[in-house]
């Protein structure tokens, strides 16, 4: 595993800071307090790359401030799937790659975001994890990647999830900091901001602890410990009784529902059996179960199960009184879909 040090804070770049942090900066350069107002205009509404582009303050002023940076990554490679999903790989300050995904539909359209330079989890099914880890991304860095989207689509976005590299639990600050920005700054409503953990000790409990209505999502992908072990290697420290537990006293916490997300492996944790023993696990708590039939990749032969296997797989949760829907991932020919991300272009 390789750390690198990004070459930027967040103290050293403009996006990422409120409009209160933005108006002590203008206030600090010898400004008027309305330019706070106008910059948070531009970074958040424009999409502003640099100051330069700011039209509205004087040209002397912008000139004397060339050496500060708004933070904004570049856009090194992007891709299109048929279904009008885009893919992008982007270039950081530092030149690390990461990865980020537009999917549009009729009425909405979602960022899945990285939160991570790669994912230190390895989960077995999934690219991202083959890749390994490098470091957490600032606050200004999962921003920018809803506005590249935004920007390119020319479309408001209307949904973020932290489904992208990188587990959001490891990064927590950041990510909480990125979340109040997305709501109080860009404006997407903490409802359509979606969290995504494979579960780790005492991080569930700290999120919970910041009282956000955001979506949380908690990747299960097995029945039993057993399974989870072989899939996720982290739950050998953090088993699925303490995890369920952890995820009960969140929505005493919250208020909020747990969703829970389920990859389907045929033959590996599609069996009927696996319905009942999960059904087992949710009773009784806020619930509601997304099947994610798998996403191929490279690295490992799983295979993902008939449309009968599913259905099946479906109707046994039901039978047990759990909600549960098909969620069909978008993106698959462009490897953009769940568990498919890495940065496969970085050269």
């Amino acid at each position: 595993m390789t750390i690198s040090s990004p070459s930027l804070t967040p103290n050293d770049v403009l996006l990422g800071q409120s409009l209160a942090e933005l108006t002590h900066w203008v206030e600090s350069q010898g400004q008027p307090r309305y330019r706070g107002k106008q910059l948070h205009q531009w970074l958040y509404q424009k999409g502003a790359h640099s100051l330069t582009e700011i039209s509205v303050f004087p040209k002397a002023w912008r000139e004397a401030q060339e050496n500060v940076t708004i933070g904004r990554s570049t856009v090194h490679y992007r891709t299109v799937a048929p279904d009008g999903t885009r893919k992008y790989l982007l270039r950081l300050t530092d030149g690390l790659i990461i990865e980020s995904v537009g999917i549009p539909s009729a009425k909405r359209l979602t960022v899945c975001v990285s939160s991570q330079v790669g994912c230190p989890m390895a989960c077995d099914f999934c690219a991202t994890g083959k890749g390994g880890f490098t470091r957490n991304l600032h606050p200004h860095e999962i921003v920018d990647q809803v506005l590249t989207v935004q920007e390119d689509f020319q479309q408001r976005v209307s949904h973020v999830v932290f489904m992208g590299m990188g587990e959001p639990l490891l990064n927590l600050e950041a990510v909480v900091t990125a979340l109040r920005v997305l709501n109080h700054d860009v404006g997407i409503g903490q409802r359509s901001l979606t969290v995504s953990t494979v579960g780790l000790p005492k991080r569930i409990l700290q999120l919970a602890q910041h009282q956000l209505q955001v979506t949380f999502a908690v990747s299960l992908h097995a029945s039993n410990q057993a399974l989870r072990e072989k899939l996720i290697p982290s739950a050998q420290h953090y088993t699925l009784e303490q995890l369920m537990a952890d995820c009960r006293q969140y929505v005493q916490i919250t208020g909020r529902r747990v969703t829970f997300e389920y990859i389907l492996l045929a033959g590996v944790n599609d069996l009927p059996q696996h319905a009942a023993e999960l059904a087992q696990h949710l009773r009784g708590f806020q619930t509601h179960v997304n099947l994610i039939p798998y996403n191929p990749i490279s690295e490992v032969d799983y295979q993902r199960p008939s449309h009968e296997g599913i259905e099946q797989f479906m109707q046994g949760l039901k039978r047990h009184n759990i909600a549960v829907s098909v969620r069909y991932s978008r993106g698959l020919e462009a490897d953009a879909a769940c568990g498919q991300l890495r940065a496969s272009r970085a050269g």
